[in-house]
């Protein structure tokens, strides 16, 4: 299969350029062992994978060293912990930048050694799956933040280039860069995901007694994406405690599996809610967990509104992520009174309220709940992202625009 240019590269090599050592996490199979070995073909790469490789981290880590020189990539890292100490012992010994490259796919136990050993000395990036605009090769890496600026560019890209943008048929393959090969069998390929997920990143993580409980409790959470997270509701449907659910939820976060949305909160806003939003990071992985076999059924049945949501805040996190930026500043809005606005980003002291609808046909019924926030000074003009056909204002501070633009 063809490589496709990722978009975090340029932020890959800023990185580079700033720190002795980065380190690339994500979930498995999204790329991070072949972007590296492509943007950064002249450093030597050898894989913890490899047994003979592995054993000699964790028994002889100097020994380990003088058999791979700088610039080195290191991948799978995070089964051979040992390494970490000794890597901040030969970093510490020189002030050259960006020799050292580590990829791992746990981030919960990574961060630990990373923490304890590297405070200071390294940058970690986040890989996700493909986007969109990798998908079809656009060559357009700006944070999404729907401004007029934004807007006029990405118009001008689109002018330029016909996009097929196919949005169920993405949706439901999902953005695992496997999935662009045509011949690869969409059951297959997943089923295999989430066994050999279970198996490997679950089983260091944790001792789980009952893969099969485990993974009952995965589809729960799947079909609950892009809805707020009632971990003890979780626990009830799969008769498991509310302790075992949190504990559960964290992995697969930790492991880039989901993620979640937290409220918006401000001094001025009342009664808001605490409560987070969950969204899984692959649209295809939710649809197999919920038992969808095509993209019709996913288009058509109850949860299409929850999984086009879910779609577009991952595409709108990836481009952050891309681009370097903290989603620390992405909300939603919640409040006692129930009303809700899907997305709140918060750039240059501005907020940009977002409503995410699956229909083609926006209204300004979409927009009611942007008035909650009309207390706050810094509130731009509210967007809703839709499947609409062209960019339109519905009132001079409401404007629709159509998904491709994400």
């Amino acid at each position: 299969m063809e490589y496709i240019k990722r978009h975090i590269t340029t932020t890959l090599y800023e990185m580079l350029s700033q720190f002795k050592v980065v380190l690339v996490t994500g979930p498995r199979q999204v790329g991070k062992s072949t972007l590296l070995r492509k943007e950064l073909a002249h450093y030597e790469y050898v894989t913890l994978d490899d047994m003979v490789e592995l054993e000699l981290a964790r028994n002889e880590p100097a020994l380990f060293f003088k058999n791979h020189k700088f610039p080195l990539i290191i991948d799978e890292v995070q089964y051979a912990p040992e390494l970490f100490t000794y890597i901040k012992f030969l970093i510490d010994k020189t002030d050259v930048k960006g020799q050292l490259c580590l990829t791992g796919s746990q981030t919960y136990s990574l961060m630990k050694n990373v923490s304890e050993s590297l405070a200071g000395r390294i940058g970690i990036l986040e890989l996700q799956g493909l986007s969109m605009r990798e998908k079809n090769g656009i060559d357009f890496t700006k944070i999404f933040l729907p401004d007029e600026e934004y807007i006029k560019s990405f118009s001008e890209i689109q002018s330029k280039k016909e996009i097929e943008y196919n949005l169920w048929q993405n949706l439901f393959r999902g953005s695992m860069p496997q999935m662009m090969d045509s011949g690869v069998k969409w059951e297959f390929f997943y089923r295999s995901y989430v066994k050999s997920y279970i198996e490997r990143d679950v089983r260091n993580l944790m001792n789980i007694k009952d893969e099969a409980l485990f993974y009952k409790f995965m589809v729960a959470l799947a079909a609950r994406t892009g809805g707020l997270l009632n971990a003890a509701d979780v626990a009830n449907t799969i008769g498991v405690s509310l302790k075992t659910v949190q504990s559960w939820i964290s992995v697969l976060q930790a492991s880039g599996i989901i993620f979640f949305l937290y409220p918006y909160e401000n001094n001025l806003l009342k009664r808001v809610i605490k409560t987070p939003k969950i969204y899984f990071n692959d649209t295809g992985l939710v649809c197999y967990l919920v038992g969808w076999d095509n993209e019709t059924v996913a288009q058509n049945g109850a949860m299409a509104g929850a999984l086009f949501e879910t779609f577009v805040i991952s595409e709108i996190v990836k481009s952050w992520i891309n681009h370097g930026e903290d989603t620390r500043r992405l909300f939603f809005y919640r409040d006692s009174n129930k009303k809700e606005i899907d997305l709140l980003i918060q750039k240059n002291a501005s907020l940009y309220p977002v409503e995410i609808k699956k229909t083609a046909q926006p209204s300004l019924a979409m927009a009611r709940n942007f008035p909650a926030l009309s207390q706050l000074t810094n509130m731009q003009v509210g967007t809703i992202l839709c499947q609409c056909s062209s960019h339109l204002y519905l009132l001079e501070v409401v404007q629709c625009l159509p998904v491709e633009f994400v």
